[in-house]
């Protein structure tokens, strides 16, 4: 199963939150400084996080999860996740998903 099999079945099956929690938004930033000024606090002018595997579709709200996007990006990706990772749908066992993913 690819990267793009798993989003698939996430969007479809997974459990939906959107919950964001700040110590992952925190220790995300810690690990990766912004790519515009290399800090570890504070704006960072033209990039925004990005749940990797969005959160409506069940993907974790981990540092693990997180990736700095393009303002320009994170708005074409806002737009299948919307139609993709809708409310109400059936919930996945996520750990054998995960475990069946070769991943990068």
């Amino acid at each position: 199963m690819n990267l793009n099999e798993l989003l698939l079945l996430l969007m479809l099956f997974g459990p939906h939150t959107s919950h964001r929690s700040a110590e992952a938004r925190r220790e995300f930033e810690h690990l990766h400084p912004c790519p515009a000024t290399g800090l570890t606090k504070g704006t960072c002018s033209g990039y925004v996080m990005d749940h990797v595997i969005p959160l409506v579709c069940g993907g974790p709200d981990a540092a693990s999860n997180i990736q700095w996007q393009t303002v320009a990006a994170a708005k074409a990706k806002d737009r299948w996740e919307r139609i993709g990772c809708s409310h109400g749908v059936k919930t996945v066992d996520m750990g054998a998903l995960m475990e069946s993913v070769s991943l990068p």
